[in-house]
């Protein structure tokens, strides 16, 4: 302990020093909140919303508002709220994490800091890590809210548009942060206003705040849409990857052979040959290929017929990437590990919470390479329409605060880039669960024999046991093995998560195994002796009505007291990692599964020399030393410098996935202005019913420019005629015979004059209302279609930056430069492609029926090469607007341009390759 921390105490100590005379306050109410009538909870919650549009802060009312709540919690659930749950509810208000160890009642303690903000009447979301929790809380903890006089929806990833719009209205409103997030993104693809369904960005509560904003970081959420089939391209690189050989490695030092750098210097050196096709990456799941392995890639798509010459040929140089995919499918992602096979598809297994992420895919073709590597049906590639990383979601909220029962680890991180500071709350009763050091083993095959031997010893005292893995191939490797022993037990992971709530709420039986991969189960607490709940739901039902269930509860109650006190005597949940988890984090929340609220308990974690973090990233020299000191014969070590060696080895990854999440943020910052700035713009096009004005500006200011331009350039003679060509070319408007010896003004109020008159007669014979939506519709239109592009081509200059670094440029500053010129170019293209529809569009009216009934209007756009590729072969299409439908054709005034034709763009591509990408 420093001098500084002895004088001054510890920023614990600070922290609570804060918060005692604020529970005081809440505790001086708690008379008044008894002596209220049930009516008068929501008389108080009206009087309470009435101070607050007077102007009276929030803090001035959280006293008498949290006492209320506490009230309410208690005349509805039974459950009072603990001073330490008071604190951690005015840790939430505040707009900080709260750190709550585990069983001490997160779920209960965010209700008065919910109820505090929602009565200001702009929403509060309260966000959850999967939809049986958001369900589960929001059923559990709903009948406090409305007793309060609140209004409680959920959000849930099968909900339709306007069962989600009820939801979002009502005063607290539980979901899943991928649904909080995907809904922002869709209701951003609207085409009318009325149809979005996310209000504005107040106050957040986020459950598992670690879960989500440290270990959900790193992949963002993303909205595709099908792109081109190349299912063969995949087949036929997955063909050839298992006949690549990796590269040889240096048995003493495991590494890859390596040339000399001194070889270079010496023209007799012999030349290096690297010994194999390509090297890998494991850390950073990367594949190289060799210059032997091209040309081995090359020889063998030849031979299969894959492709016809040179890999380097611009038809056949995307297989280089198809054939990195199939590798990487074939050597770095397994199956069990890292995803699992169900229903016919490659399902993404969570590597921090064991779940199954339904509905995500592997992004860049390697979710096909996989689909191609387990011999099931591939599916299309996806082309990103909508994308948004946690991290600048939840910053898009006003005031966002979090719980876990770990984040201190993490509270660096948290500050740096979230600004919220973590505050930890003691436990309700002191923590008896006694934390033993980690046996240490030479390889894995003595690890195993020592962790069944402990799991059978243990269990005849019917101790129960939860052992904690982080795969579900090592979970099920130690179920076989126990299975061969003849011990009963119960296994949790990705493959049975349907049962994960009932599984996790009978670990804590006596003689209870339950083998849990990646802390499965979160969010519902282990109780010692088992859950009574469970047991009254045998009895009567999961259905029963309450009166039923409460009887049930009474009658298995005595025969449950007999069996806590036994698992109590035994000492508790024993918690048995089989491996070291890459975040101490991680470690920390299989620990805190046991000794929840004064419990007792045991933790002990076994290594060997072989798991993936030590091999990867502890010291090198670490396993011959303990190797030469006798190891090998299966006896465990326990050494201070063996627990350094993994804690340095925790903390080396844990900074590495720090720089991994910083360095998407800072890339995904630039992205997310622009974002920004595009939704707004977005917005504003829904909601103006004046675009025909705002389109007409953009004319005029195009048709200034030219005249500016012309007369920039002192060499052009016949002004007049330069100007009537390019206002033709742009606008395809033909205006009288300029007068060679008019001024600029003048020139520039002929063209806004003739211009003004193009679009009043087409107006005219439309009305300002339909061609207001015909406008919306284009805008809209050309938003989206380009913005899809806009992302695709950050992806790609994302990837050519990091080679810039070679030449000593920055490649975070090259991608903000020449990621914003991209997308001023791609607004200015969007403005001009408005304004020449709105000159150019021919409005023509079809001959009346005799019944003089007025036909449908037709309109024939016209595009020029530049607009022709967003929009080329869309055919037919309806525009709805107003309640007027309007059929739209478009009409090429262009030759088509076929696929391997070089694009009209002037890049030197083929048109497929280019512009014609998409199309």
């Amino acid at each position: 302990t420093s001098l500084f921390t002895k004088l001054f105490g510890t920023k614990q100590e600070k922290d609570l020093r804060s918060l005692y005379p604020l529970v005081e306050k809440v505790n001086q109410e708690e008379s008044w909140a008894q002596a209220l009538a049930p009516e008068q909870f929501p008389e108080q919650t009206s009087r309470f919303k009435e101070q607050i549009a007077q102007g009276t802060g929030l803090e001035e009312l959280l006293p008498k508002a949290f006492a209320l709540a506490r009230e309410a919690a208690k005349r509805v659930l039974g459950e009072r709220h603990y001073d330490v749950q008071i604190m951690g509810a005015v840790v939430l208000h505040q707009g900080k994490i709260l750190e709550m160890k585990t069983g001490e009642g997160k779920t209960l303690t965010c209700v008065p800091a919910a109820y505090l903000n929602a009565l200001e009447g702009k929403g509060v979301h309260i966000v959850t890590v999967n939809d049986y929790l958001a369900g589960r809380d929001a059923s559990w903890m709903g009948p406090i809210y409305e007793y309060l006089g609140l209004s409680v929806g959920v959000i849930l990833s099968d909900m339709d548009n306007e069962a989600k719009r009820r939801a979002y209205s009502r005063d607290v409103t539980y979901g899943t942060n991928n649904e909080f997030g995907f809904d922002y993104l869709r209701d951003n693809m609207k085409w009318s206003a009325e149809e979005k369904i996310q209000p504005k960005h107040h106050y957040c509560i986020i459950d598992e705040i670690d879960s989500i904003l440290i270990d959900e970081a790193r992949t963002p959420l993303i909205i595709s849409g099908q792109s081109e089939d190349d299912s063969a391209q995949v087949t036929g690189a997955e063909k050839i990857a298992s006949f690549l050989v990796e590269c040889e490695k240096n048995p003493e030092t495991d590494d890859y052979y390596e040339p000399d750098p001194l070889a270079r210097f010496d023209r007799n050196a012999p030349v290096f040959e690297e010994r194999g096709d390509y090297k890998l990456d494991e850390k950073q799941k990367k594949v190289s290929f060799t210059n032997q392995g091209m040309t081995h890639i090359e020889e063998l798509l030849n031979k299969y017929h894959i492709i016809q010459g040179s890999i380097y040929a611009d038809e056949n140089f995307e297989y280089v990437h198809y054939v990195t995919q199939a590798v990487k499918a074939l050597r770095l992602y397994h199956l069990d590990v890292d995803y699992v096979v169900s229903d016919g598809q490659v399902q993404i297994v969570d590597e921090f919470t064991g779940r199954i992420l339904h509905g995500r895919r592997y992004s860049d073709g390697l979710h096909q390479a996989i689909e191609a590597k387990e011999k099931i049906k591939i599916l299309g590639q996806n082309k990103t329409l909508a994308t948004i990383t946690f991290q600048n979601f939840f910053r898009m909220y006003d005031k966002i605060s979090g719980m876990t029962g770990t984040a201190d680890t993490e509270a660096p991180e948290f500050l740096k880039i979230y600004k919220l500071d973590v505050v930890v709350i003691p436990t309700n009763r002191p923590v008896i669960r006694k934390d033993f050091p980690d046996l240490v083993y030479f390889n894995e095959q003595f690890k195993f024999k020592a962790i069944c031997d402990e799991i059978e010893q243990v269990h005849k005292t019917g101790q129960p046991i939860l052992v904690g893995t982080i795969s579900i191939e090592k979970s099920e490797l130690i179920s076989v093995l126990l299975r061969k022993m003849g011990i009963r037990h119960e296994v949790l992971n990705a493959k049975n998560h349907a049962r994960e709530a009932l599984i996790i709420e009978e670990a804590g039986a006596k003689g209870a195994v339950t083998i849990a991969t990646n802390m499965a189960g979160r969010g519902t607490d282990i109780k010692l002796g088992g859950s009574l709940e469970a047991r009254a739901r045998k009895i009567c039902g999961s259905d029963a009505p309450a009166e039923e269930m409460a009887k049930a509860i009474e009658q298995v109650l005595p025969a449950w007291r007999k069996d806590y006190e036994e698992v109590k005597a035994l000492g508790g949940l024993y918690i048995l990692g089989t491996e070291r988890h890459e975040s101490r984090r991680i470690d920390n929340q299989l620990r805190g599964r046991s000794g929840r609220q004064g419990d007792p308990g045991t933790s002990r974690f076994f290594v060997s020399l072989e798991d993936p973090l030590m091999r990867l990233f502890a010291s090198e020299n670490l396993r011959g030393i303990l190797g030469r000191i006798g190891m090998q014969d299966g006896e465990p070590i326990e050494h201070k410098m063996l627990s350094n060696a993994i804690e340095k080895a925790q903390r080396r990854v844990e900074d590495r996935n720090f720089e991994i999440r910083k360095h998407l943020l800072d890339y995904d910052d630039v992205l997310n202005e622009q974002r920004n700035y595009l939704y707004s713009e977005r917005d504003t096009i829904l909601s103006d019913d004046h675009l025909l004005e705002r389109v007409r500006a953009i004319c005029l200011e195009m048709s200034d420019e030219i005249v500016d331009s012309v007369f920039s350039d002192n060499k052009e003679e016949n002004k007049g005629a330069k100007i009537q060509e390019q206002i033709l070319a742009t606008f395809h408007l033909t205006v009288e015979m300029l007068d060679p010896e008019a001024t600029k003004e003048q020139y520039k109020e002929i063209l806004r004059s003739s211009i003004n008159k193009e679009i009043d007669d087409k107006v005219a014979l439309t009305g300002e209302k339909p061609f207001n939506d015909f406008l919306r519709f284009n805008y809209l239109r050309q938003v989206d279609l380009r913005w899809q592009d806009h992302l695709t081509a950050l992806e790609d200059l994302r990837d050519a930056v990091g080679l810039r670094s070679y030449a000593q440029k920055n490649p975070l500053v090259e991608y903000k430069v020449e990621g914003f010129e991209i997308f001023t170019e791609m607004l200015e293209n969007i403005k001009h492609f408005m304004a020449e529809t709105l000159v150019r569009v021919q409005i023509t009216r079809p001959e009346q029926s005799y019944q003089r009934r007025e036909a449908p209007r037709r309109t024939v756009e016209s595009h020029s090469a530049k607009g022709a590729f967003a929009a080329e072969a869309q055919g037919p299409r309806q525009v709805r607007g107003g309640g007027d439908t309007t059929p739209i054709t478009i009409r090429r005034d262009q030759p088509k341009v076929g696929r391997n034709d070089p694009c009209p763009c002037g890049s030197g591509k083929k048109y497929k390759h280019c512009h014609g990408k998409n199309a």
